[in-house]
């Protein structure tokens, strides 16, 4: 699973396989917390993260949400991501 950006800690990964199930989504970690965020809406799916920083995932999710979907469709054709610019 490539890594695609990472900032204040957070490391943020998505899986590349052509059957990787719907919606499109990203995995974010931090130390032993594990978050799964919808790229569409911007909401968790799954997981638990501290609150301070999933608003940080979560702002850098709705700033960058073209290029996550962007990402998600080279993904879903087998193909590597690319690195997209960590939140600042």
């Amino acid at each position: 699973m490539p890594t695609i950006s990472m900032f204040y800690g957070i490391i943020i990964r998505m899986f590349c396989a052509p059957d990787e199930h719907n919606p499109p989504h990203f995995h974010a970690y931090y130390q032993n917390y594990k978050v799964v965020i919808d790229i569409n809406t911007c909401e968790v799916r799954e997981g638990k993260f501290p609150k301070k920083q999933l608003k940080l995932v979560l702002a850098w999710a709705e700033l960058r949400q073209e290029e996550l979907q962007a990402n998600w469709t080279l993904v879903m054709n087998g193909e590597l991501p690319f690195k997209i610019e960590p939140l600042k």
